[in-house]
């Protein structure tokens, strides 16, 4: 995806803001090298009882602050950075604090589907809100109502445009894209669209028994992979359970090569050892959470969102159009 010509920001670099916690330093340090300017000073330490100790080292009075920081694991952790950062420039009379959360986590929680269960996406957003935050920039929520959960404006931006220009310069020719569930069936249409490509949709049954619904048991597929080459497209992958079962699936239907793209690379438990286990040639991902050491290339291969997300502060700062970014 082309984002344009870097312009200037000489006449703004006062006010315009950026800091980091722990969970999004190095995209935050990406982000501020795409707009040409220095990533806040801050104090982002932990006491020794593990209380996180933050304090800003330069003067906010009246700044445009963007705090970026990803509720990526450990979650309750790096959302509590968050939410003291958030309050910290409150305090120090930040005049606008927009929170950049590219994972916003405890998003599968955003509905009471079950007797006596938390709507956590509900009580995240008004955490993230009392605290002090005007506004939320984020990426590919896990469930789009989320925007709905909180009082002021939220940016959600999609990284399907990143994905396009990857398979765009690097075309797979025969390809099928697959929707690993019914739910993900408009996302992959979406791709299969923008790449002139085939479509499938896995129809699978989820297995209840275990913690957090983790696991699926593939049941069917629906079309026709058979000699074909195909790309799994997800918003998020976790335990990697339902990912490799997919892709096994697609395998036994005579599918000759299966690889995966996904914005949310979670990969928790014992992921990277199933997926390198799978059928799974390569996974394609963001860099919306860190990337794990053990994901290497070929295998694995991480994009950045830096410049979607920079050009989407420049245009927040600037008062412009964000809908530039969407295609």
């Amino acid at each position: 995806m082309s984002f344009g010509t870097r312009q200037s920001l000489s006449r703004v670099v006062k006010s315009l803001q950026i800091f980091s916690g722990n969970a999004s330093r190095s995209l935050a340090t990406e982000i501020c090298q795409y707009l040409g300017i220095e990533l806040g000073r801050a104090n982002t330490t932990r006491f020794p009882d593990g209380e996180f100790n933050f304090q800003i080292l330069e003067n906010v009075r009246g700044g445009d602050v963007f705090i970026v920081q990803s509720t990526c694991p450990p979650v309750d952790a790096h959302l509590m950075e968050l939410l003291i950062m958030i309050d910290a420039f409150r305090r120090s009379s930040a005049d606008r604090i927009t929170a950049v959360i590219p994972y916003y986590g405890y998003a599968r929680g955003d509905k009471k589907d079950k007797p006596r269960i938390p709507i956590s996406a509900k009580l995240v957003a008004s955490l993230i809100t009392t605290a002090g935050a005007q506004r939320v920039l984020t990426v590919d929520l896990h469930a789009p109502q989320i925007q709905g959960f909180f009082d002021i404006p939220v940016d959600h931006l999609f990284a399907a445009p990143v994905m396009i220009e990857y398979f765009t310069k690097n075309p797979i020719e025969n390809l099928v894209v697959v929707a690993p569930d019914p739910g993900g069936a408009e996302r992959a249409r979406a791709y299969a669209k923008r790449l002139n490509a085939d479509f499938a949709i896995v129809d699978k049954r989820r297995d209840k028994s275990q913690p957090g619904h983790a696991e699926a048991e593939v049941m069917n597929v629906i079309g026709n992979v058979e000699g074909r080459n195909v790309l799994i497209v997800d918003d998020m992958v976790d335990t990697a359970g339902t990912l490799t079962k997919v892709a096994e699936a697609l395998s036994k239907k005579g599918a000759e090569r299966v690889l995966t793209s996904c914005v949310h690379a979670v990969l928790s438990s014992n992921a990277v050892d199933r997926i390198c286990r799978s059928p799974l040639e390569r996974v394609v991902t963001t860099n919306s959470l860190p990337p794990k050491d053990e994901c290497k290339p070929p295998r694995f291969e991480y994009l950045s969102i830096a410049p979607l997300l920079a050009e989407a502060i420049k245009s927040i700062h600037d008062e412009s159009s964000v809908s530039r970014l969407f295609i």
